[in-house]
């Protein structure tokens, strides 16, 4: 039994880093206690990458739907991230996200992942 727990990540260990284009759906539901705000749902193409040795990249934009029970609307959104190794275990990341709706909005996100 313990095989058929084990063998999922160890196919997925196995498998080698990919950098070039690619398709993202992502979907993001906003709630404020128990009252319903709104969905997203950003339709992106992408690119990504490495640099150096121990870096990664990407970059994508698309559409976005906004849905909430009032309003429906279709957007240009776009995100850029980049990560890098400081050692086996620990890695910094930092991401760009914009969308441009009735006003332009953008978000940063950074961060540092420590693994056990």
């Amino acid at each position: 039994m313990k095989i058929l727990a084990i063998l999922p990540a160890a196919i997925l260990a196995a498998a080698p880093a990919y950098a070039g284009p690619y398709a993202n759906v992502e979907t993001d539901t906003s709630r404020v206690g128990n009252e319903y705000q709104f969905t997203a749902i950003e339709k992106h193409v992408g690119y990504e990458g490495t640099f150096g040795e121990k870096g990664s990249y990407f970059v994508q934009g698309g559409l976005t739907t906004i849905s909430s029970e009032e309003d429906a609307s279709v957007d240009v959104s776009g995100k850029a991230g980049a990560a890098y190794t400081i050692d086996e275990r620990t890695s910094v990341y930092g991401e760009f996200a914009f969308i441009n709706g009735e006003e332009l909005g953008s978000t940063i996100k950074t961060g540092v992942k420590y693994s056990f």
